[in-house]
């Protein structure tokens, strides 16, 4: 049997990791300034997260939501106070689709309406009802195909306030990355994003804070929606919430009232991943990560607009998008090759940059040197 041949692959084995350097099978040291899609969010075998899994897999690792676990509650108690959010509820599941498919159709049993207002450029997933709030038609298939969502321009006020005008009673909810991702790193306006709290409290729709690669302290606060000064219905997690452990999760406002089976999983809250995520979150608080993604990320930032060829720098904390020419589309291959650093891409021309939180600053200036040497 062979793998099926979806993935583009880039041919560099990993072995190892530690912090925000990888090694290949030939000894080559890499720095990593991707972290898997924006998966390492306190570095590659923090030696916490390693023992707090390894003490939790020598006691047990899996047992079904047919009986309490207690470390589900230690979790939601965690997240409550380290996010702010502490009146929300917490559902686990396992993945970002998953936990966008989750939150309409949350949204959907709370308001009995089926219409999504998405964006576009938007990414959320790649299951039935995430894939088709995708921006993407060519990964949609045909069975993913539906009326029920509807793309507005990303930002635009006028067209959203006009949306809610023609079928404002029929929307169920309005989904939005804070920071767009695929989209090449876009970041929502204060006032877009106010807009949509006003709009979903007057017609009674849900808004879905997509948070699952632009949350979890990225930005340099726990979500980058908190920016705007709003709080959104149900935010979506995943990505850096297990440091690599499969664990994702919507935390709910305490005006969505929950009833059993209205939602469900088997994998999700697993005593694994909650170990893996309380792990996260420990290291959090204990080493400031949030606070140094967003001071790491504000001096990367400003350096890379020093750059001339650099076409345009965008984002929040360390979730960066740097736009480059056309003559330069060669440069992030040849930061791989040449210069050993992982980076990420949004087409048609903008490496992403989506560091672990405890990035140093000596590692944002190794990759500073680097791009400059690329470009020059």
């Amino acid at each position: 049997m062979k793998l099926f041949d979806v993935y583009p692959i880039n041919d560099i084995e990993i072995v190892k990791g530690q912090g925000s350097l990888v090694w290949d099978n030939n000894g080559q040291e890499y720095l990593d300034l991707y972290g898997g899609h924006a998966v390492i969010s306190i570095g590659h075998t923090h030696p916490h997260y390693v023992s707090r899994i390894t003490e939790q897999l020598n006691k047990i690792g899996f047992y079904s939501n047919s009986i309490r676990i207690p470390l589900q509650e230690q979790l939601a108690e965690k997240l409550g106070k380290v996010s702010g959010k502490e009146d929300y509820q917490l559902f686990l599941c396992n993945s970002g689709a998953e936990a966008n498919e989750n939150a309409f159709k949350l949204a959907s049993f709370a308001n009995e309406r089926k219409k999504i207002i998405a964006f576009s450029k938007a990414f959320h997933g790649r299951t039935s009802l995430a894939v088709s709030a995708t921006d993407n038609p060519k990964i949609i298939a045909p069975v993913n195909e539906t009326d029920n969502v509807v793309f507005l321009p990303h930002n635009d006020i006028e067209a959203l306030n006009k949306a809610f005008a023609d079928f404002g009673n029929e929307i169920s909810s309005v989904v939005i990355e804070g920071i767009q991702g695929v989209g090449g790193i876009r970041v929502a306006d204060v006032e877009f994003l106010k807009t949509i709290r006003s709009l979903c409290d007057e017609y009674g729709a849900y808004y879905i804070a997509d948070s699952i690669q632009c949350g979890y302290g990225r930005s340099g606060k726990f979500f980058s929606h908190d920016y705007a000064g709003v709080d959104a219905d149900i935010y979506t997690m995943a990505k850096g919430m297990g440091n690599g452990f499969p664990i994702g999760g919507i935390i709910i406002s305490p005006k969505l009232k929950p009833w059993h089976g209205m939602l469900g999983t088997t994998f999700g809250g697993n005593h694994l991943a909650c170990a893996a995520a309380l792990a996260v979150l420990e290291v959090f608080e204990k080493n400031q990560l949030i606070k140094n993604a967003e001071e790491v990320g504000n001096y990367l930032i400003t350096e890379l607009r020093k750059i001339d060829k650099i076409k345009e720098v965008r984002g929040l904390g360390l979730m960066i998008g740097v736009e480059l020419p056309e003559e330069l589309s060669e440069a992030r291959k040849k930061l791989l090759f040449e210069e050993h650093i992982f980076t990420g891409e949004a087409k048609p021309n903008v490496i992403r940059l989506l560091p672990a939180l405890n990035l140093t600053k000596e590692h944002a200036d190794r990759f500073l040197t680097a791009l400059k040497k690329v470009i020059e």
